[in-house]
């Protein structure tokens, strides 16, 4: 029997755990002297007053559901995929690929091409850990970071003596040709008579990320290699007595996980840069972690974790921008979400389980 109500796992503890965040952030900023209800309603005017601000929520919402999507996969079936970051970058690089060699006569198969080959790219640069795992037994968080050190050693190399056009100082790409640009939320909301910032980088790749949301819920949840997955993660020993053999469920899920990493590119490289440049990633593949633990490894938590961290990313550029609050602050605010939502999640929940089971029995 549970300890607690799906419902008290899925929605009371991630929402205890933000307001706990968002309490020790107030007294944060108290303690250098700015008013936190002020800085409150500058994120949210930032980030959601105006379609600007939706723009970007939605632009960094976006990497977030693809990285999210990514670790949650892997959380099913037990494996702490911490490579996104560079599963990214690579499918950064297949996407320049995609864009810069192939002719394209209209952004949709542009966008099609793009798509696949970041997510081979972001797959194969997964493969090699997951085989590490599953016939050397070589932990998968260890093999996974060191892995985000080379993908970013390599695109560097790639960037500045193959990639770079000639004359060029700048370490990227020249810029894609104007039938792989994508449109913006502008250009898809207009002939609807929708008005919305043209200046906003949100574009028609965020659809593409709610389409991934509904398909890992079908794979996960409405498949057999999805029993497979989450019967494996439940319990390697259960799964090898059913017959699952562990080494294709883990090169399977990992290439799944860095496949949904590697689409990420789509959005900040053929989306917004139209380039591919070094960084590109931003930090996307670590916020991931935060998203998928926060959305408790269900697509549709994914999305909505995904949502409330373009948030506060969006509104803490703009706290950073139009208040003395230092931007590191900002990373703290943050972070202090991540803690609570992830690394500390047991501290919330360890009380109400107890706080359940006493109402049970009160029942009873």
């Amino acid at each position: 029997m549970d300890k607690m109500p799906k419902w008290a796992d899925v929605v009371l503890i991630p929402l205890i755990s933000l307001i706990l965040a968002a309490a020790l952030s107030a007294l944060v900023i108290l303690g250098i002297g700015e008013d936190p209800v002020a800085a409150v309603k500058m994120m949210v005017s930032g980030a959601l007053g105006s379609t600007y601000g939706w723009g970007y929520t939605l632009y960094y919402a976006t990497n977030f559901m693809f990285t999210g999507l990514a670790v949650a996969v892997a959380f099913h079936a037990r494996l702490f995929n911490i490579g996104g970051e560079g599963q990214a970058m690579l499918g950064g690089l297949g996407v320049a690929l995609m864009c810069l060699y192939v002719p394209w006569p209209h952004w949709s198969l542009a966008l099609i091409g793009a798509t696949t080959l970041a997510a081979l790219f972001g797959a194969a640069w997964a493969m090699i850990p997951a085989w590490l795992q599953a016939k050397r037994g070589s932990h998968i968080v260890i093999t996974t970071i060191m892995f985000n050190f080379i993908a970013s050693a390599v695109l560097n190399y790639v960037l500045v003596n193959l990639m770079r056009p000639k004359g060029s100082m700048d370490p990227a790409t020249a810029r894609f040709p104007e039938a792989a640009h994508l449109p913006t939320l502008h250009d898809l909301l207009a002939p609807l008579g929708i008005s919305f910032s043209k200046a906003a980088p949100a574009n028609v790749s965020l659809l593409v990320a709610v389409a991934a949301c509904i398909l890992v819920w079908l794979l996960i949840w409405r498949t057999r290699l999805g029993y497979e997955i989450r019967a494996y993660g439940h319990s390697e020993t259960g799964a090898l007595y059913a017959g699952i053999s562990p080494v294709k469920i883990t090169m399977i899920t990992m290439l799944i996980s860095g496949g949904l990493a590697g689409m990420m590119a789509i959005n900040n490289v053929m989306g917004e840069a139209e380039r591919l440049v070094l960084n590109a990633t931003e930090g996307a593949g670590f916020i991931g972690i935060a998203v998928a633990l926060m959305g408790r490894s269900h697509p549709f938590g994914v999305f909505l974790a995904a949502i409330l961290f373009g948030f506060l990313y969006q509104g803490g550029a703009e706290l950073a921008l139009w208040t003395s609050i230092p931007r590191e602050l900002i990373v703290v605010i943050q972070a202090l979400v991540i803690l609570f939502t992830g690394a500390l999640d047991n501290m919330v929940r360890m009380p109400l389980e107890k706080l359940f089971l006493s109402l049970r029995r009160a029942r009873t």
